[in-house]
């Protein structure tokens, strides 16, 4: 009997949820077959939201116990928000082309979107800049619970000011004003998303405690100096004292 891999199963559900878009879901009336790009962008921007919003608690976890594992989970939800925040915009870029007639315009929505990207693409430089991993850890813990007030300014920005994006359909008070079952198809979409999300993030934060492992035997006071092997020559026919 053939065994399926975690990432194999969460590959056919995202494949699985991406058929159900593209094949079942009602076509809008307006937008027609590119409203579709909602099935991937609207869980991106959730799981960019979700992402920072886990470095927030792992970030204050770090600042009150400085255990590894807090720091593991944040730098990892970072790059995985990173990676969904810069997904987001893409896709959203693509939709908002035929529909607004530029690939990019001063909204804001999409200006505050692009300054999350960049405050947390700053926080993966912050670290990459310094050495010392506990310095390291908390300088960006900071950083961490500091860029997370964009969060909420993003998602509120097409309530606070004027904006071509649409508003809130789902995170609203009352009944979502969606479709149902395009918001049945959407919730599908996010599970499957979410899934990719716990995969890569499981990934990366093996792979920090992998880098952590490595600097803790380099930093340790026994740990082998480059060079320690190199021996000099022996003078012909002399003898090592």
């Amino acid at each position: 009997m053939t065994r399926y891999r975690s990432t194999d199963l969460v590959a056919l559900a995202l494949l699985g949820a991406g058929f159900v878009a593209i094949l079942l879901a009602p076509t809008d009336g307006l937008q027609g077959v590119l409203q579709r790009l909602m099935y991937a962008h609207v869980p991106a921007a959730w799981l960019a939201y979700l992402a920072f919003a886990l470095t927030l608690i792992a970030s204050i976890g770090w600042l009150r116990t400085r255990h590894d594992r807090w720091d593991h989970l944040a730098v990892g939800a970072v790059e995985v928000g990173v990676f969904f925040t810069g997904l987001a915009l893409v896709l959203g870029s693509v939709w908002g082309k035929p529909v607004w007639g530029v690939w990019w315009t001063w909204d804001a929505r999409l200006v505050t979107t692009a300054l999350l990207f960049l405050v947390y693409s700053g926080y993966l430089a912050l670290r990459r800049g310094i050495d010392d991993p506990r310095v390291r850890a908390d300088r960006a813990a900071v950083l961490g619970i500091v860029a997370f007030v964009q969060v909420p300014i993003v998602h509120f920005s097409v309530v606070w000011w004027r904006t071509l994006h649409q508003p809130p359909t789902v995170l609203r008070p009352g009944d979502p004003t969606m479709d149902h079952t395009m918001l049945a198809v959407l919730l599908l979409n996010v599970v499957a998303y979410s899934a990719v999300f716990v995969t890569l993030l499981r990934r990366r934060m093996d792979l920090a405690r992998g880098e952590r492992a490595l600097e803790q035997g380099r930093l340790a006071p026994d740990a082998p100096v480059a060079g320690d092997a190199v021996v000099a020559p022996l003078p012909e026919g002399g003898e090592r004292g």
